[in-house]
């Protein structure tokens, strides 16, 4: 089992409602854009839009891909995302347990 651990990332993105979310998690999982997408209990947004501050309840999505899925599955947040600029960040992925990276590279490969 070889895996490259500094090939798999997490994306974050917030969505308004956990039926989006659930929606979301659904199409990038399907499309083998994401192995697995965690949706988080509701929280508070707080934050400064158009000079005013926002303050709007939101669900966080987990998302665990690998690098070479990156651009198409941000492409497909973008897409299915309602918000006009919505927060879509990728962190890298250090390190980790080998036998969980490699399932998350075996269930992006297209």
């Amino acid at each position: 089992m070889k895996t490259d651990t500094g090939n798999c990332i997490v994306i974050y993105t917030t969505v308004p409602d956990p039926l989006l979310g659930k929606r979301i998690a659904h199409i990038l999982v399907e499309e083998k854009l994401a192995a697995c997408v965690n949706l988080s209990a509701p929280g508070l947004s707080i934050y400064l839009w158009e000079n005013v501050v926002e303050g709007t309840e939101e669900i966080t999505l987990t998302i665990k891909t690998t690098r070479e899925r990156q651009q198409a599955c941000i492409q497909k947040i973008a897409e299915l995302h309602p918000y006009e600029a919505p927060e879509i960040i990728v962190v890298p992925i250090l390190d980790g347990h080998t036998p969980y990276l490699y399932w998350v590279q075996q269930q992006t490969k297209i």
